[in-house]
């Protein structure tokens, strides 16, 4: 294959709004598109085609890394039509490569279905804002659109680490100074280290990988920053466990009282397919950390951090189960998207039988007589 014929493959991305790429030997390249993998009508692809394709996007250094390593990963821009992020590794003695779509247009808080009260906590001149969620939930995103609402509104200094860099921040109102991991500095923890000498007020931490990221994380938000950064976790509480469970135990109980002054929110959020028009939309839990939350996290008491969520609606919080349940009411995700992307699914489960539907799933609506009519029929599936 020619570069000549993944300039077309990655035309088919962008037109189609796909969100990921895959090339793998023994298929077709594979789209995934609004959550679902869809084959195109083209070849089936062989280890000359992967190596080929490989060749056409992936920089010297990162061949080299590649041959080393087995795997590389690393920002590409195609034109002005769009940026990838590009992961190429090795499988079975062939290479495979997944190209995910970074869009060039920066969304507002409206567009990506944030909570209103994020534009407040991220005036706030210090602590830490977490957003957490699994691979794919659009962390970036929620990142990036904060990212622009202060460069526009604010006049800071905002210094991001990112791997690889994704959305790219022009000067606007505020300074961004952007690094890319492995290009312009080694790790982020390196980064974090010299970041506090180059005049920060916002710092963002592309991923919270390891002790040390987090704990100087931590340090910058106590000593006068606002840090953005990112967890692969479902949920507030689960959040704030793997922080402390990242510390040895002795040092459990000083990086507790430590998140309890210095973490201000904690949104995870999840990303779900449709079924009122093409397309994905987000589902958040939103932590606001009150005084009474930062008991909790002081005190070990994370089990009751979803209590507290749920009684202070008052302050913007949501659990993420009562924001599926209000996406599935409002006709936009089905039964079954609801369902796999909850907290609870059995209590999710409940209230879709409750209201005399059914999931549509065997496993999900077996034993369960309440999602049936009067003849014993299963009732019409939850949409």
């Amino acid at each position: 294959m020619s570069t000549m014929q993944i300039d077309r493959l990655l035309d088919t991305v962008v037109k189609q709004g796909a969100s990921d790429l895959h090339l793998t030997v023994g298929r077709p390249p594979t789209i995934r598109l609004h959550g679902h993998l869809r084959n195109l009508a083209t070849k089936v692809l062989d280890s000359d085609d992967m190596v080929s394709l490989m060749k056409a996007i992936t920089p010297e250094r990162n061949q080299q890394e590649l041959q080393e390593e087995g795997g590389t990963d690393f920002g590409f821009a195609y034109g002005e039509a769009a940026r990838f992020r590009v992961s190429v590794f090795r499988q079975r003695g062939d290479l495979a490569i997944v190209l995910r779509q970074i869009p060039n247009r920066l969304l507002t808080f409206e567009q990506i279905g944030l909570p209103a009260i994020c534009q407040e906590l991220i005036r706030r001149p210090r602590g830490m804002f977490l957003v957490t969620g699994p691979t794919g939930s659009g962390k970036t995103t929620s990142l990036a659109t904060m990212i622009d609402f202060i460069n526009q509104t604010m006049d800071r200094h905002l210094v991001t680490m990112e791997d690889p860099i994704e959305y790219y921040h022009k000067h606007k109102k505020s300074i961004v100074n952007q690094r890319e991991v492995g290009n312009d500095v080694p790790s982020f923890a390196e980064a974090l280290r010299r970041v506090l000498r180059q005049d920060p007020d916002v710092i963002l931490v592309g991923e919270m990988r390891d002790l040390e990221t987090i704990e100087a994380a931590v340090r910058a938000a106590e000593t006068g920053h606002l840090v953005f950064g990112t967890l692969h976790t479902t949920g507030a509480a689960k959040t704030i466990d793997r922080l402390v469970d990242a510390f040895p135990v002795n040092q459990q109980n000083q990086i507790r009282v430590q998140l309890s002054t210095a973490l201000i929110c904690v949104v995870s959020q999840q990303l779900l397919s449709r079924i009122d028009q093409p397309g994905m939309v987000a589902a958040y839990e939103f932590l606001v950390v009150t005084p009474a939350i930062a008991n909790l996290i002081r005190e070990a008491k994370t089990f009751r951090i979803d209590s507290a969520i749920q009684t202070g609606k008052k302050f913007g919080m949501q659990l993420l189960d009562d924001h599926l349940w209000s996406l599935y009411m409002g006709g936009k995700i089905s039964a079954e998207e609801m369902i796999d992307k909850s907290k609870n699914p059995s209590d999710l489960r409940d209230k879709v039988h409750k209201l005399g539907r059914t999931i549509g799933r065997t496993d999900l609506d077996e034993d369960d007589d309440i999602g049936k009519d009067a003849g014993g029929k299963p009732a019409a599936a939850g949409r």
